[in-house]
């Protein structure tokens, strides 16, 4: 059991490149603004078919 404690990496001991980071940093708030859109552009479509329109 010591053996496979001793092999284990800590956090601290694996460290991820930066550019992973920021990588998952911009595909994480792309995927936030596109399910934005999303939402909004269901919400637009909703009260579109209620009648209400801008001028």
């Amino acid at each position: 059991m010591q053996t496979e404690v001793s092999n284990m990496k800590t956090h601290s001991e694996t460290k991820i490149p930066w550019w992973k980071q920021l990588m998952w940093l911009v595909i994480i708030y792309g995927a936030s603004v596109l399910a934005l859109g999303v939402v909004a552009s269901l919400f637009r479509m909703m009260m579109t078919a209620a009648g209400m329109r801008s001028h």
